[in-house]
């Protein structure tokens, strides 16, 4: 490994791990062991280099050396050996050679399923229902019915979003979120940003989130599949506050979003930053194309006119766009920025954007944790599901999933969605 990372010798990771690995190394032997902070120790072993391997294993190969050091221990020592990786691949080369293997466990988060969703259904009694919009629900008066048809009292988080039935009559339903233990109405409800009205529960949900001001609502984390307006809503959110009802509070809506090829080595394409990045923007265009023209008969039958009107938000710098790698290290002051695919983005990733935020900053965290691109993360391990689940409470924090059954695109998506 050590020449495995010698070859390497580029990259803040490679050079993290170097300087750590010399830190160790003036406080004692490597070869022997260095006893770590936690309690373990860390050792560079140098042996077990004539254990056998099956045929179609090349010893050349770095996983087969470390496969090669498990193997030695595992039969020299007594107790037990765990090969811990994030390489799914050696991890069942492991398996096969009787190795115990296991992922990191430290940035996993539950289950896609068991993760927090934002938001939930409850039911409140009829009298409580009738004064909701006046005084709201105290979250100890309302309850939720397992498949069993059992009542039971729900654990209902800071900044939740709820869809309030009355208990006597189910179909009357009311939409609310919890704050400071209170069942509180939408405020945001009757809004259309940029001409958009909400067109299911999970668009009223992401509205309200989304037109909170910064200082209440510095962080909103959207997950959802495809079609089910993420980009959209939120591009049409920032354009209302820039263009439509320009209150001052942002200077300019930033949009980031992360590409799993070329993310590290994005210097290496030829021209300027925005250049380069333009084959991440396409998504956004399309989703201008239907902002900045609402008449979808009409839309695209002047195609250069079109483009000028988009053109014209850039000029102005209304809508600025950066590689994701660029923001490291800066503070972003009174500013609507938009994270696009951030399913793609790692957790230390997720943590050095919203460490970031400046005042008046707002960040949009948006991904389909069910869609990665990335090699080495899933659905447990990618920055957006990471993100949601260690801000989840928080009253700083706004989250909401969306349904398959949210989804707008088109009837192909929405059943693809499904079926796929």
């Amino acid at each position: 490994m050590i020449r495995a990372v010698n070859e390497l010798e580029k990259g803040r990771n490679v050079r993290e791990v170097i300087r750590c690995l010399e830190v160790l190394r003036s406080s004692g032997s490597l070869v022997d062991g260095v006893r770590m902070d936690n309690g373990g120790y860390l050792r560079v072993e140098k042996n077990y280099l004539g254990v056998e391997l099956p045929p179609d294993m090349p010893e050349h190969k770095s996983d087969n050396r470390i496969l090669k050091v498990c193997k030695g221990l595992k039969e020299k020592n007594t107790k037990e050996v765990v090969l811990i990786t994030k390489d799914i691949l050696l991890r069942i080369k492991a398996q096969i050679l009787g190795i115990k293997a296991e992922d990191f466990m430290t940035d996993q988060v539950a289950e896609h399923k068991e993760q927090y969703q934002g938001r939930t259904e409850v039911y409140a009694s009829e009298e409580d229902f009738k004064e909701f919009k006046k005084k709201g629900i105290p979250t100890e008066k309302v309850y939720c019915v397992d498949e069993t048809g059992n009542m039971y009292i729900p654990e209902l988080f800071e900044n939740e979003f709820l869809i309030i039935r009355a208990d006597q009559s189910s179909k009357k339903t009311h939409l609310g979120r919890v704050e400071n233990g209170i069942i509180r109405k939408l405020e945001y409800r009757k809004s259309e940003p940029f001409g958009i009205r909400p067109r299911n529960v999970g668009q009223y949900f992401m509205q309200e989130a989304l037109m909170q001001p910064a200082e209440k609502a510095p962080l909103v984390i959207i997950k959802g599949s495809a079609g089910t307006s993420k980009t959209f809503y939120s591009l049409a959110v920032g354009l209302e506050k820039m263009i439509n009802n320009p209150t001052g509070e942002y200077r300019r809506i930033l949009v980031c979003r992360p590409n799993a090829q070329f993310d590290d080595d994005i210097g290496f394409l030829p021209g300027d930053e925005q250049e380069k990045i333009s084959p991440l923007l396409r998504p956004v265009l399309d989703n201008l194309e239907q902002l900045v023209d609402s008449d979808e008969r009409k839309r695209y039958e002047d195609e250069n006119e079109l483009k000028d009107k988009i053109d014209e938000i850039f000029e102005r710098g209304i809508i600025q766009a950066q590689a994701l790698n660029f923001i490291r290290g800066r503070s972003i002051a009174k500013t609507y920025l938009i994270i696009d695919e951030a399913q793609n983005m790692t957790p230390a990733q997720v943590k050095g954007i919203i460490t970031r935020a400046g005042k008046e900053t707002k960040i949009v965290l948006l991904g389909d944790p069910n869609q990665i691109d990335r090699p080495f993360l899933d659905a447990r391990t990618n920055g957006i599901s990471y993100a949601a689940e260690h801000m989840k409470g928080s009253p700083l924090c706004w989250q909401i999933s969306m349904k398959q059954t949210e989804c707008e695109r088109s009837q192909l998506a929405m059943d693809a969605a499904e079926r796929l």
